[in-house]
């Protein structure tokens, strides 16, 4: 998917990710569903990170709002995702999208759903 984790610590997830011409829709700009999937990567991952060993999650929703265009040619962009709060079941967490410069191109949050481990 052409991103990658850069760092991950409690409640926090980085990923870089770099567009390419691969990514571009009908209109010629990277498809909404790259920076939707990296928001509920990043989000999916900060959630994931205050969990035991051996403890998963799945995404019940995510939602994104996308501020700006996102082109093949925008160079590297960067995705964090925080939580904001965490029950024993369900996990809220924030994730934004951003350019080299700063400026949001996306953000967008995730509910997350805490899977107990199974018995082998």
């Amino acid at each position: 998917m052409s991103f990658r984790l850069i760092e991950v610590g409690d409640g926090l997830a980085i990923f870089d990710g770099t567009p390419g011409p691969d990514l571009l829709n009908t209109l010629g700009i990277v498809h909404g569903g790259w920076a939707l999937t990296l928001i509920d990567t990043v989000t999916g991952c900060a959630a994931h990170s205050t969990l035991p060993a051996g403890v998963g999650f799945a995404s019940i929703e995510t939602k994104a709002n996308f501020c700006r265009i996102i082109k093949a040619d925008s160079g590297v962009v960067r995705a964090e995702g925080r939580v904001v709060s965490r029950g024993r079941s369900i996990i809220s967490a924030e994730g934004r999208i951003v350019d080299e410069s700063g400026q949001v191109l996306a953000h967008g949050t995730s509910t997350v759903a805490v899977l107990a481990p199974r018995p082998m």
